[in-house]
């Protein structure tokens, strides 16, 4: 694959984005030094990333390039005008530029939670709020937080991420780019991402992890859709419903999971006899869910990257894994429902309305925002499941 050095217009967008981010950090770093060390990490790690990232044309011209990566950068291309045209998604630089990062996760997200209960723990940021994940673009890193949050009695889980958004605020200087760690995606998964990482663009609630995860998910579930009907292949539909139907089933089976571990966690807080029993009741609900999942997996159809996904993620679930999983399903019913009254109302505005009223929900102080939240559907309704990637701990 050749490998060329950023256009003067890139490298001096990056200059200038090195530049903004060390003044950021000087101010950071006022917060202490090992906050200093990670904001540098993030900022090297981006600007490797935005370094490798070259325009599709570029891509596509280079004779270099696989005929079968050329595919998969026309079909991006594809998904990406769809999500502008027919979604009313933002129309900017993001995703229309491709890095191999040589790896198999663009960053790690570390996640953690008490040993009783699955609400995660948070770190706070400048510009993203209070979030319920902390993101190493090496894996080593990631690793060694889980343990220092461990030595504090926290549960952990390390899990690969193959994307992620800077909410659209580098889309100047060349945007969030498509990744090797996700472009070999089968279409309508490849759809699913795309569509949920510009949905972060248009609206971002600063430390509302579950509102912005469950929005998010809710435009992606529902732009798919909306292009399997309209714009996919018959294969692309027929490979979309086997992996739905295996997400689905792994999906009511974490949600199930989710509702005994919360029921114990919550007896043990009321009842000191309840809580001498916490351990034994809470590895019998994992190993139950252990069980139930190797009855599901017998009955799948997937790749074998896929699979074995799946079965560390499993193997290794816990308080901090179930809790990440919460995050991006617990308000989806409530998204679906508020786009359903804009698609009833207005069709042909549907999707501006939709944002618009999630953009006013944003607005509200937490409390109306989730008796609002609420009141459009059940929290407790089903929802999907985060996608789980080949990594851990």
């Amino acid at each position: 694959m050749t490998v060329c050095d950023p256009s003067p217009k890139t490298a001096l967008a990056i200059r200038v984005v090195l530049r903004i981010w060390l003044l950021s950090l000087l101010v950071w770093g006022l917060c202490g030094c090992s906050h200093l060390g990670y904001y540098w990490q993030s900022v090297s790690g981006h600007v490797q990333l935005m370094r490798a990232a070259r325009p599709i044309p570029d891509w596509l011209a280079d004779p270099a390039t696989p005929p079968l990566l050329k595919t998969r950068l026309a079909s991006a291309q594809t998904l990406r005008d769809y999500a502008v045209r027919e979604l009313s998604l933002p129309d900017n630089a993001s995703y229309r530029r491709y890095a191999d990062l040589h790896r198999g996760a663009a960053v790690w997200n570390v996640t953690a939670a008490p040993p009783d209960a699955l609400t995660l723990h948070t770190w706070c940021f400048p510009i993203t709020g209070c979030i319920g994940y902390r993101g190493y673009f090496d894996l080593a890193d990631a690793r060694a937080e889980a343990a220092r949050l461990r030595q504090q009695g926290l549960e952990t889980h390390v899990y690969g991420v193959p994307a992620y958004s800077t909410l659209g605020w580098l889309n100047w200087a060349g945007g969030d780019p498509l990744l090797n760690t996700f472009i070999h995606y089968p279409e309508g998964e490849l759809a699913r991402l795309i569509f949920h990482e510009l949905a972060h663009q248009v609206v971002y609630l600063d430390g509302d992890t579950s509102f912005n995860e469950s929005f998010a998910t809710a435009v992606e579930l529902i732009g798919v859709r909306q292009w399997l009907a309209q714009a996919a292949s018959p294969q692309a539909r027929q490979e979309y419903a086997r992996s739905d139907a295996q997400r689905l089933g792994f999906r009511d089976l974490t949600r199930a999971t989710r509702t005994r571990l919360e029921a114990v966690y919550a007896r043990a807080r009321q009842d000191d006899g309840a809580r001498s029993e916490l351990a034994q009741q809470k590895a019998q609900v994992m190993t139950d869910f252990r069980q139930r999942y190797a009855q599901l997996r017998e009955h799948w159809q997937i790749d074998a990257k896929r699979q074995a996904g799946y079965d560390q993620w499993v193997a290794n679930a816990n308080n901090a894994a179930f809790g990440a999983l919460a995050a991006y399903d617990a308000l989806v019913p409530a998204f679906e429902s508020l786009y359903e009254q804009q698609q009833v109302q207005e069709p042909a505005q549907a999707w501006p309305r939709f944002y618009e009223a999630v953009r006013q929900l944003a607005r509200l102080p937490e409390a109306e925002r989730q008796r609002r939240l609420q009141a459009l559907a059940p929290v407790s309704s089903p929802g999907p499941e985060t996608p789980i990637h080949p990594a851990g701990d």
